[in-house]
């Protein structure tokens, strides 16, 4: 049976476009970074999409064609590494499309990359040098913690590299989930990723506030005054709470979802597909509710993480989650820990080695039911009779981990048609290393000698709806104070509801002061009841935007954070907030800023609504050593 458009590539699709490549690129060294679904062309899958749910897809209905987006460096005999990105249809084993990517993008990064960086330090006498220059209590080991380069400073070359930052690990517990960033190291190395070799060693200030940008006031005894900050249950000195007693969470009925091949979820009137791929983790797919359409796709498209610290080399601090390795390449494998409770249907998904043979990344989706409170409840006083009903979601959730941080994403459908999107951080902060008895503008100190940096996460959400068709309008709507007027407000208690039809693609904003709120509307549908377009409303948190001077490096490649709220006009393949390639970018490229700068007209149109969330996180002492 012919695998669904919207199913991952199995793995003989995956080995099939591998081959593919290689041939074409015969005699060359070919390294492999990503294969996977590229998604049918829209005006394809909706033809098929129509036949499925109108119940005469067939097998000799057409289909879109089964392609594989192939991402690959090519390593000609200078052994230079040259991106490429090719597009292979894998039941006609032949490829469709091939572009040779400028060198003014980078490719998203990959773990064994960031392998490379530690075991270049390690064999580093520039690097060994500079550890010298410490003197470590005996026991401890240096941890060198990969991250991006980030954007580079104006007028430097824009080469590939990937910079350290530095840990120490107490070794003499045994246990190797020893928490090391409780003893931070002022060193980053910076590596050549084409000469693979540490090329500087950034020495980083350590002072606090009085203290000039620069100054580099630690001693040779630089973790004299850190201390142990253990999560691990083991190293905890007083153990786990033990008063705690169980609460089960069980369902001896089975689940009320059901799934049906590789994709397709039902339940509670809510009909759609999963995927996931390595960029956006999880993605869903082609939404009904109780037989209408509500949405085509749904998914996380990028994020952001820019540092506030000014000092050098800080100004680079900042990763782009999504876009710069990929968020499903660093996905959990969700059955690890008590990540869902209940019955859960677990999905997988598959990642590539070097050499493009595919490897299955088990269940790193999970579905299941919760509980959350109270629906609605109302009682009759007169009668003292009480109904309520609980709120039921079904939770679609991905976590993925980057260094010290994790994210979890979930998407959760309600019994009375509701969608939410909820992001939540964890983990660990990134910390820096601070003198004794020091504080600082930059952060907070949560331990000796740890300071967490100030800084932001802003995440970015592309809705592309669907609401009864895919010509769909997008308005907000305000509640205003009304001036007192004898005939229309002759008491003053009246206020106005103000409607604004967006007619072309902008950014916009949540305005809470005026309770702004977003519908997307069919205008060709009405509510038979309220005599309105049919449509679903969204309101946009108020949270903070990126602050960085819009002449920061970090303010011109995260176009996506100006705007709570984009509205652009469909087109294929436009898929990432920040661009296609955010590793090490100058400036956002073919991003929601692009998108929206083209002006298309999008009343009655195929339009894709992105909404930008996020939190300004300046760290507390309770957020240490694990939030």
């Amino acid at each position: 049976m012919a695998p669904h458009p919207l199913d991952i590539l199995s793995l003989e699709e995956i080995r099939q476009a591998r081959d593919v490549v290689l041939a074409a690129h015969s005699g060359a060294v070919v390294d492999f970074r990503e294969i996977h679904l590229k998604e049918p062309a829209k005006v394809e899958l909706k033809e098929f999409l129509e036949l499925e749910h109108s119940g005469r897809l067939s097998s000799d209905s057409p289909r879109p064609a089964r392609l594989a987006q192939c991402q690959y460096d090519v390593i000609g005999s200078d052994r230079v590494p040259e991106y490429h990105e090719s597009v292979v249809d894998v039941v006609r084993k032949e490829r469709v499309s091939h572009e040779v990517v400028g060198k003014e993008h980078h490719a998203m990064l990959t773990m064994r990359e960031f392998e490379t960086l530690v075991e270049v330090c390690k064999a580093s006498p520039e690097f060994q040098k500079a550890m010298a220059e410490f003197d470590l209590p005996e026991g401890f080991e240096v941890i060198v913690e990969p991250w991006p380069y980030g954007g580079p400073d104006p007028g430097t070359d824009n080469l590939r590299y990937f910079q350290g930052l530095c840990f120490a690990q107490d070794t003499r517990n045994g246990n190797d989930d020893s928490n090391f960033y409780a003893y931070p190291l002022p060193l980053i190395p910076v590596m050549d990723a084409q000469k693979r070799e540490i090329i500087r060693i950034d020495r980083l200030a350590t002072g606090g506030k009085g203290d000039p940008l620069s100054g580099k006031t630690h001693k040779r005894n630089i973790i004299d005054h850190c201390q142990p900050a253990e999560y691990v249950p083991e190293l905890l000195e007083n153990g786990v709470r033990k008063d705690l007693k169980p609460l089960n969470v069980t369902q001896p009925e089975g689940p009320s979802f059901h799934v049906n091949g590789e994709s397709l979820v039902e339940w509670q009137k809510w009909r759609f597909r999963v995927s996931f791929n390595p960029r956006e983790g999880a993605v869903i797919h082609d939404v009904h509710y109780d037989g209408r359409s509500v949405l085509y796709r749904l998914s996380i498209s990028e994020m952001t993480v820019p540092y506030g610290d000014p000092r050098d080399p800080f100004q680079r601090k900042q990763a782009f989650d999504f876009g710069d390795g990929g968020a499903g390449n660093y996905a959990n494998n969700l059955s690890l820990g008590c990540d869902c409770l209940g019955v859960i249907k677990y999905f997988d998904g598959v990642t590539i080695g070097s050499d493009g043979e595919p490897r299955v990344t088990p269940n790193v989706i999970c579905l299941h039911e919760q509980d959350n409170g109270i629906e609605w409840k109302h009682t009759n006083w007169r009668t003292g009779r009480a109904v309520v009903t609980r709120r039921r979601e079904l939770v679609v959730q991905f976590i993925i981990t980057l260094a010290n941080y994790e994210y979890i994403f979930a998407f959760k459908f309600d019994q009375s048609g509701g969608i939410t999107i909820e992001t939540r951080a964890t983990g660990i902060v990134s910390v820096v290393n601070i003198d004794p008895g020091k504080t600082s503008d930059y952060g907070n100190v949560v331990s000796g000698g740890v300071l967490a940096q100030n800084h932001q996460h802003i995440f970015c959400a592309r809705i592309d709806p669907a609401i009864d068709g895919h010509n769909n309008t997008v308005l907000h709507e305000e509640s205003h104070q009304a001036p007192m007027d004898k005939a229309t407000n002759p008491f003053g208690n009246y206020y106005e509801v103000r409607k604004t039809v967006i007619p072309t693609s902008a950014g916009l904003d949540a305005a809470p002061e005026h309770n702004r709120v977003f519908k997307i509307v069919n205008p060709h549908k009405t509510n038979p009841i309220s005599g309105k377009p049919v449509g679903y409303k969204f309101t946009p948190p108020a949270t903070q935007k990126l602050l960085a001077h819009p002449d920061s490096v970090q303010a011109k490649r995260a176009l996506f954070t100006q705007h709570h709220v984009w509205v652009t006009k469909y087109k294929d393949d436009e898929l990432y907030a920040g661009g296609r390639y955010t590793l090490q970018s100058e400036r956002e490229v073919d991003g929601v800023a692009d998108a929206a700068a083209r002006k298309d007209p999008v009343m009655d149109e195929d339009v894709v609504v992105w909404n930008v969330f996020g939190l300004t996180h300046n760290p507390r002492v309770e957020d240490w050593p694990v939030m």
